[in-house]
């Protein structure tokens, strides 16, 4: 099986070809320029993984919500699972700038963290 891949390590996206046993393996990876590429395709395939940013509700504060990111990648078939958590979290203000808001999301180990602040309504 053959899966055609862009990279996205850096601004080159090269187009990257993995050629993939039957039983999964990798056989080869080629397209890539530099070695980010060819260790990117082969996680792509065997364990994709993406970054998430969104925003959490906060009572109390002077906005409704807070924005966030995942500290670390989640496994890319957890997303939408990570994503009703997240819905569901709720931050007291005042929240700081890298609080964590949600710990260990979905048992992935991964905390959910402010990525800016929300004082609390005066």
């Amino acid at each position: 099986m053959t899966k055609k891949i862009t990279c996205v390590t850096c601004p080159m996206g090269c187009p990257i070809t993995v050629e993939i046993s039957d039983s999964g393996e990798i056989i080869s990876v080629s397209g890539n320029t530099c070695p980010r590429g060819k260790t990117y395709a082969e996680n792509e395939i065997t364990h994709p993984q993406r970054s998430l940013a969104t925003t959490v509700r906060v009572e109390g504060g002077v906005h409704n919500v807070v924005p966030c990111k995942s500290a670390g990648p989640l496994p890319k078939e957890k997303i939408f699972d990570c994503m009703e958590a997240i819905n569901k979290a709720r931050a007291n203000a005042p929240v700081a700038l890298g609080d964590v808001l949600v710990e260990n999301v979905c048992g992935t180990g991964v905390n959910i963290v402010a990525t800016n602040h929300c004082p609390a309504k005066i």
